[in-house]
């Protein structure tokens, strides 16, 4: 017994942090460091600290009331027009941040494929899509899965060490810490946070961490899994904006292209950097392509309670629905790093409303028992919240103005 506990102490976390690893954070955290140099590090402290304390949230929800964010949804409020409400908004929030998301994963894949290849971007996108819509109409992402998986850990891993190799400034990175908004830098912030801090990750992770851990003595694994994966994921994150900073911001450099992206890894890779860095970026966006589908119909599966679950067709035609809105956005000629971004600043303007359902739901101590929130856990969440929606409504006026 004992060994299996030990050997389910890690998981969970590793699909949240997977996020992280995609087309838009390579994306966002490269025009961070090349137009801002270190200066906005601080928004991937936020957007990590805060990742952990909601997933740590949806973690202890899962354990205290035996069912995940989903099931909680459908089950909890009891007020009618009550739950209609959050329904309908968490879905919106949940089915719209994933085509977003779409849109950002099948243009960066493509992207990826355009530096090795003389195919345009759109057939690329196009047989992205086909590729992603096969594999999850047949029920195969587990044979591709560990490739692809292999693939973003080399690319994540070449950020890291090309960061050490290349020696940046350490008190420049320690001041990046402190916040600061340099002019027109506020849709990159909104971006790092979006990217880092996921909704749909709160119902996958809760879900995983329902079927993993039982008990509310497994509390201590959960935190655990989640503060090491989703370290390991803001240290990659940062190291992604360390990297873009010394290749483009401090040479004066502007970044307005996908390809020019593979330079940062130029002193690792040298005369290969273009062919794997494409390699690496394509992965994630397949991945990522089939993964945001998928969670957007688990989600929606869990809150409507669909009982034929993963074999309803309420549940394919939801991820074949996110695929092709993805797909049409992704065929209109707009800025491949424009569609990249926009996908992550859809995510944080749609966060709050997954969060602060997550908030009340941890409130209702005849469900939570002893795993309901304190007063110091209420207001840390509240907080969060306050400050994830105050940078989603600025932004809107920003877009506005």
């Amino acid at each position: 017994m004992a060994k299996r506990n030990k050997k389910s102490s890690f998981g969970p976390g590793f699909l949240v942090a997977a996020a992280f690893i995609g087309p838009g954070t390579v994306t966002a955290c490269s025009l961070a460091g090349a137009r801002f140099g270190y200066a906005l590090i601080f928004a991937l402290i936020f957007a990590v600290v805060t990742t952990l304390i909601l997933q740590g949230m949806t973690g202890r929800l899962s354990l205290g009331s035996g069912y995940d964010l989903g099931q909680s949804l459908r089950k909890f409020p009891k007020n009618e027009a009550t739950k209609i409400l959050f329904v309908i908004l968490t879905l919106s929030s949940i089915t719209f941040g994933c085509a977003a998301y779409e849109a950002g994963n099948l243009v960066g894949g493509a992207l990826g494929l355009e530096m090795v290849s003389s195919v345009s971007k759109k057939i690329w996108v196009l047989s992205i899509s086909l590729v992603a819509a096969f594999v999850l109409s047949r029920k195969k992402y587990r044979i591709v899965e560990k490739f692809l998986i292999f693939l973003v850990f080399f690319m994540s891993l070449s950020f890291l060490i090309t960061a050490i190799l290349v020696k940046p400034d350490l008190l420049s990175i320690l001041k990046g810490s402190i916040p600061t908004f340099p002019d027109k830098s506020l849709y990159l912030v909104l971006a790092l946070v979006g990217t880092t801090v996921v909704p749909y990750n709160l119902f996958l992770h809760s879900s995983a961490v329902k079927q993993k851990w039982q008990n509310k003595k497994d509390l201590r694994d959960v935190r655990k899994d989640l503060l090491t994966s989703i370290s390991l994921g803001g240290l990659i994150s940062v190291s992604v904006v360390v990297t873009s900073a010394v290749a483009f911001y401090e040479k004066g450099i502007t970044l307005e292209s996908g390809a020019q992206m593979a330079q940062q890894l130029k002193p690792l890779f040298g005369s290969f950097t273009n062919l794997l860095f494409g390699m690496g970026l394509f992965a994630a966006g397949l991945s990522s392509a089939i993964t945001a589908p998928y969670a957007a119909a688990f989600a929606s599966s869990g809150i409507l309670g669909w009982e034929e679950g993963h074999n309803s067709g309420k549940f394919r035609a939801t991820w074949i629905g996110v695929i092709g809105t993805g797909l049409v956005v992704s065929l209109f000629d707009f800025n491949p790093l424009a569609i990249i971004v926009f996908a992550q600043v859809a995510n944080g303007l749609v966060l709050p409303v997954a969060s602060l359902f997550l908030l009340i739901v941890l409130n209702n101590r005849q469900r939570m028992r002893d795993l309901a929130n304190t007063p110091v856990q209420n207001i840390i969440g509240g907080l969060v919240i306050l400050l994830v929606s105050f940078l989603g409504i600025w932004n809107i006026l920003k877009l506005i103005l």
